[in-house]
């Protein structure tokens, strides 16, 4: 009679303890997966100041490392959000001759009735789109504020995992119900595949996103800090990327008469900017891990629709682990003789 009472006790606290936690989901996933990427340099200071000051350090570093950059591109964005809107207004309002004769050609062609005038459709678009736009900035200021809890969140957490991660890994690996060799692998093989993942996936989105912003300044494309940050979150969807941003933007140059524009930013779109991540993410990847495509497409739009943003970086991560751990407890099991 113990046990059973036992069993629902442990099942209670477990999901009391998920009630508890659920509210800082994103900031300990952050910070475990920054405790794992930053192991290195907290070892290398640990042997100088400790694990306290090592920890201390490391988690400073890690806060600069994100709010610095993070202020200076709100503060651009902001500053150049006001310029991107008004040319997609002039986008918007003022369709180019090649674009009236473009349309004129597919309205003669169409077996549906189509306005003569192709900015008609365009300006209701912007108008809805800025309509949906504006009652946004007060949830904007909230989702600041939210942010800002997050990270203090992330970095507190980060510092304790910092400080006790070997012991956390040692208790890890002792409460896995496999040898101590094979939950050894495990947690080396999922180490690895956050370092890879994440890292890659974080390097290429900010590489991508910088190369697009030069692109847009340098072929005279207004508020090109904005479209780079654009560029470098699109980068994480997966198949499109950041030509959901630069696609458009090499259209509208060849639309509105600027071949030599829209040339030069389909050839820095297709050679430069995605050739980004066939270059970079191989390189990070080589000898780490190897991960299916198929796995990734599936992880990145799963984990987004489960867990937003961060479920860009930790779907795959939990699809490919929970591969692993099955594969683990099949070789775990004891292989039956056929009788004789």
């Amino acid at each position: 009679m113990r046990r059973p009472v036992l069993y629902a006790l442990v099942f209670l606290g477990i999901y009391l303890s998920y009630r508890v936690l659920s509210p800082f989901f994103v900031a300990l996933t952050w910070a475990v997966m920054f405790a794992i990427l930053f192991r290195r340099m907290q070892d290398a200071l640990s042997r100088r100041t400790g694990a306290n000051g090592a920890a201390l350090i490391t988690t400073l570093t890690v806060g600069l490392l994100i709010v610095t950059p993070t202020l200076f591109l709100v503060s651009t964005v902001a500053r150049e959000a006001p310029q991107a809107i008004d040319s997609l207004k002039q986008a918007s309002q003022g369709a180019p001759r090649q674009l009236q004769r473009l349309w004129d050609e597919v309205r003669q062609r169409s077996p549906v009735a189509l306005p003569e005038d192709p900015t008609d459709l365009m300006t209701r678009g912007a108008q809805r789109l800025l309509a949906y736009l504006a009652p946004q900035a007060g949830s904007f200021v909230a989702g600041v504020f939210a942010a800002l809890g997050t990270l203090l969140a992330m970095l507190f957490a980060l510092f304790f995992l910092l400080r006790d991660g070997a012991a956390m890994s040692r208790l890890l690996r002792d409460r896995l119900p496999f040898p101590a060799q094979e939950s050894d692998r495990l947690l080396t093989d999922t180490r690895d595949l956050v370092i890879a993942s994440v890292g890659a996936s974080l390097i290429v989105a900010a590489s991508q996103g910088a190369v697009g912003g030069v692109a847009f300044w340098l072929l005279g494309i207004g508020a090109p800090v904005f479209w780079g940050v654009a560029m470098a979150f699109c980068s994480l969807v997966p198949l499109a990327g950041a030509a959901l941003v630069w696609l458009p933007a090499a259209i509208w140059l060849l639309l509105s008469g600027a071949i030599g524009q829209g040339v030069a930013m389909l050839l820095v779109g297709t050679l430069g900017i995605s050739m980004v991540d066939n270059v970079l993410r191989p390189l990070i990847l080589s000898g780490r891990t190897s991960i299916s495509g198929l796995v990734i497409f599936f992880g990145l739009l799963g984990g987004a629709a489960a867990f937003g943003f961060v479920g860009l970086l930790i779907g795959p991560i939990i699809l490919v682990t929970t591969a692993r751990l099955l594969e683990e407890l099949r070789r775990s099991e004891p292989i039956e003789e056929p009788v004789a």
